[in-house]
């Protein structure tokens, strides 16, 4: 009986951390969009309010969302800015000094990338 108790423990625990989500990773929504989870508020959010949150608590300046780059002399490790494009927008963060998308420095999901503008970032 213990055996039998000690197996089913073992498979609920397997179970339950085979799900743990991390911070970043994406899904469908029922509605077909891509949500991307908090892991701050526990919960699945739109891409681009998960990238407002993370622009305004990063850190470094939060330049916005822009059509533009800022100049470059004013710009320093870490600041971040929406990037928008006339595809969407792709968050960019300044990282060894040059502009990259955000989900490149911090790798949340490799779908971040091909999200609304984020391709056409460079173009």
């Amino acid at each position: 009986m213990k055996a039998l108790v000690l197996s089913i423990l073992i498979l609920l625990s397997v179970n339950c951390y085979s799900q743990q989500l991390n911070h970043g990773d994406v899904q469908k929504n029922s509605e077909g969009a891509l949500v991307i989870w908090n892991v701050d508020s526990n919960n699945w959010v739109n891409i681009e309010s998960f990238w407002v949150e993370y622009a305004n608590q990063n850190g470094g300046v939060n330049w916005g969302k822009t059509d533009q780059y800022p100049e470059y002399s004013k710009v320093k490790e870490g600041d971040t800015l929406l990037l928008s494009n006339k595809k969407g927008i792709c968050l960019m963060e300044f990282f060894h000094e040059r502009w990259r998308l955000a989900n490149d420095v911090n790798r949340w999901n490799d779908a971040l990338n091909s999200y609304s503008g984020c391709p056409f970032v460079f173009d």
